[in-house]
């Protein structure tokens, strides 16, 4: 069986056990470590990866092919993508009116966010946008080749060692505009297959990270050798939580309202979410 995910350390934690073959009647699997602006791709391809790790933000244009799996994913509060400046002193929305920021996907929750943001607070709106790997976007900010970042991962952590500013953290936002998790990372999973077994393998794998976190930490240090163990860790913490092992109620509220909202301002095309994501899990 073939399975798609980032090499993000929240990821690796928790794949580490039905990859290697500790979760018992799972077969063996093929695994692809990528960006998740790559899974994206491949999860639109007709011959994607069985199972996979996508965009919350790239979920309606393969909702055709693939069922949205209830765990496994993220989301989470206190852990949106940050829009980041080189500017000292005080910093407003206003300096974003028509100028460069650089993304790390259009096709991404941060992204969405990003531009659902935007339409609130930035008058005039965004100048332009360029995509960028996002491991470039905070050097670019830097050297001043773009005006502002918007920046994922564990950036969130290190932005300070680049000398950069916080203008907006999109997490904070979408939290107090709507009371609801930031829904970022997505389980997929082909329609074909046995989906109740792989939302049992995937839940008893999360189980497994939890209860044997040092049992993962090389195969997760492996994969993000360019962190130390304390950022890797600090990853996890907060991309692995309740809504990990089960989206729940708040977690399909929060997925059903970031699709609606950015459906009304022509991000996604506009869908039956609630019933294409089986709310009733």
């Amino acid at each position: 069986m073939s399975i798609a995910f980032s090499p993000c350390p929240n990821d690796t934690f928790v794949f580490h056990a039905l990859v290697h073959g500790m979760v018992p009647g799972t077969p063996e699997f093929d695994v692809t470590y990528a960006d998740i602006d790559i899974t994206n791709g491949l999860a639109a391809r007709q011959e994607g990866p069985d199972i996979l790790k996508i965009s919350y933000a790239a979920l309606p244009w393969v909702l055709d092919h693939y069922d949205l799996i209830p765990c496994g994913g993220a989301l989470g509060r206190g852990c949106g993508p940050l829009v980041l400046v080189n500017q000292d002193g005080e910093v407003s929305p206003d300096m974003l009116s028509g100028k460069r920021v650089a993304v790390p996907s259009e096709r991404s929750t941060a992204y969405m966010l990003f531009r659902l943001w935007a339409a609130q607070n930035v008058p005039g709106g965004i100048g332009e946008t360029v995509v960028m790997p996002f491991d470039q976007i905070m050097p670019a900010v830097k050297e001043g080749k773009i005006d502002a970042g918007l920046v994922i991962h564990e950036a969130r952590f290190t932005y300070q060692n680049y000398g950069l500013n916080l203008l907006a953290d999109m997490g904070n936002w979408w939290e107090e505009d709507t009371g609801l998790p930031i829904p970022l990372g997505a389980i997929i999973a082909r329609k074909s297959m046995d989906i109740e077994s792989i939302t049992k393998w995937i839940r008893s794998s999360v189980a497994y990270a939890w209860e044997s976190p040092e049992a993962s930490r090389e195969y997760v240090m492996q994969h993000a050798s360019e962190l130390s163990l304390d950022v890797a860790q600090q990853h996890i913490n907060l991309y692995v939580n309740e809504f990990t092992a089960d989206l729940g109620e708040k977690g399909y509220e929060a997925i059903t309202s970031l699709l609606n909202r950015a459906a009304k301002e022509g991000l996604v095309p506009e869908r039956d979410y609630s019933t294409l994501l089986k709310m009733e899990d």
